[in-house]
């Protein structure tokens, strides 16, 4: 079973949240803002925010340039995972990455199906690797981001968990480019 591994020492990480909507502003946004309190609650450094409309090649663009950061290590974004055809989040994730984290939707759609039963079918939340950083779409929903930080995302990120996490495996996911 998964543990914190209280002899290592905590790494903190660089992270960035994207709200992706078409109605909210940064001072009405409730998902992004459960994500920054989590993330800096866990020790992390929001390295930078902003809200999007639902717009798939200004999300796409903007993944990209969080990627070519140096100074960022994850994105999380939040909204625009749905069915409806404003909801293009996923598609942009998918524009982005190199490699895509299969299991992370899964194990989303497990988590939710403990929240909200069946309902849990229309979300898309995903998860891929661009450029060294780690990318995840989160729902719309303040509920469904505190879900994914409390079950996944604040295991997942942080050094100590055990038997394995994104951070330990965080300086190799590049290094494909590094190789002649």
């Amino acid at each position: 079973m998964s543990r914190i591994d209280e002899s290592l020492d905590f790494i903190a990480i660089r992270i960035a949240v994207l709200t992706v909507s078409d109605t909210r502003s940064l001072d009405e946004d409730r998902s992004g803002d459960v994500l920054v309190g989590r993330l800096t609650d866990a020790g992390h450094v929001l390295a930078d925010r902003k809200v999007l409309p639902d717009e798939r090649a200004l999300i796409a663009a903007q993944l990209r340039a969080w990627c070519d950061d140096p100074e960022i290590d994850v994105v999380l974004s939040t909204g625009g995972t749905g069915l409806t055809g404003r909801d293009v989040t996923v598609e942009a994730h998918r524009d982005v990455y190199e490699k895509e984290i299969d299991a992370f939707g899964t194990v989303f759609t497990i988590v939710s199906m403990q929240k909200i039963g069946t309902s849990a079918v229309q979300s898309r939340a995903t998860g891929g690797v661009c450029n060294g950083t780690y990318l995840f779409a989160l729902p719309g929903s303040p509920g469904a981001c505190k879900d994914a930080w409390d079950e996944i995302l604040g295991r997942q990120l942080d050094y100590r968990h055990r038997p394995c996490n994104f951070v330990e495996i965080l300086p190799r996911l590049d290094e494909h480019q590094r190789r002649k």
